[in-house]
């Protein structure tokens, strides 16, 4: 029987984003493919540290029936959620049949496991992984894929602006995105453990020149994180 990792299950509200302030189920599931210099969510990444339950479809549709009452979605977050495709793309019919809106946030990079569900996504929160902001190495390629079958549905895009963020890996960010729909929304996202280091003064800066190209482009913080919520 296919199980998911699933390392925390929670209502609160929506953090980030262009669905910032809407209440949620949150599901964070275990493991990523990417360890990004400014992670928040680190005991979700797969080491040795972290902690997770496995649940079968059945019983995580008991967990979370009680959970979604006056939601506005179901979020499939974690870690990267794409990593456990099979379990979701089996789980996703039952929010459809029961008219629950499945709202991905997602780092961006599987787009062939995306494509196999993405009939059943209502919302996905893609993000952009600029490699001077993560410490990764670049993932363009990916993305640009992953976007184009993303746009089928409702999506959104956001990348995290940390002190060290170049302009040159926000602008060919800007261009992926309007080189496939320039009216994506495009979130800079300023990294919370920055706001004392200038880096709101850096998204003001580049919201300018990313809206040379791209026609909604904002800056939406981690309004979670101020508020003091999950």
């Amino acid at each position: 029987m296919n199980k998911a990792k699933i390392s925390e299950i929670f209502q609160s509200i929506q953090g980030e984003g262009q669905y910032l302030g809407v209440k949620q189920v949150f599901i964070r599931f275990f493991e990523c493919n990417m360890y990004c210099a400014w992670c928040d969510t680190p005991r979700s990444t797969g080491d040795e540290e972290g902690h997770f339950e496995e649940y079968t479809s059945d019983e995580l549709w008991r967990k979370i029936s009680g959970l979604w009452s006056n939601c506005h979605s179901i979020s499939f977050t974690g870690g990267e959620p794409l990593i456990q495709k099979d379990f979701i793309k089996a789980f996703l019919p039952r929010l459809k049949a029961a008219w629950v809106t499945s709202y991905l946030e997602t780092n961006g990079v599987f787009y062939q496991e995306l494509a196999e569900l993405i009939d059943d996504i209502d919302i996905i929160a893609m993000d952009l992984k600029l490699p001077s902001s993560t410490k990764c190495r670049p993932f363009w390629e990916e993305h640009k894929e992953f976007l184009k079958v993303a746009r089928k549905k409702e999506v959104f895009t956001k990348a995290v602006i940390s002190c060290d963020t170049t302009r040159e890996d926000v602008l060919e960010s800007v261009e992926l995105v309007a080189g496939i729909d320039p009216e994506i929304t495009y979130i800079l996202q300023p990294n919370y453990f920055d706001h004392e280091n200038g880096v709101v003064r850096k998204c003001l800066e580049y919201q300018k020149d990313c809206s040379n190209r791209l026609k909604n482009v904002r800056i939406i913080p981690q309004m979670h994180k101020f508020l003091k919520l999950r």
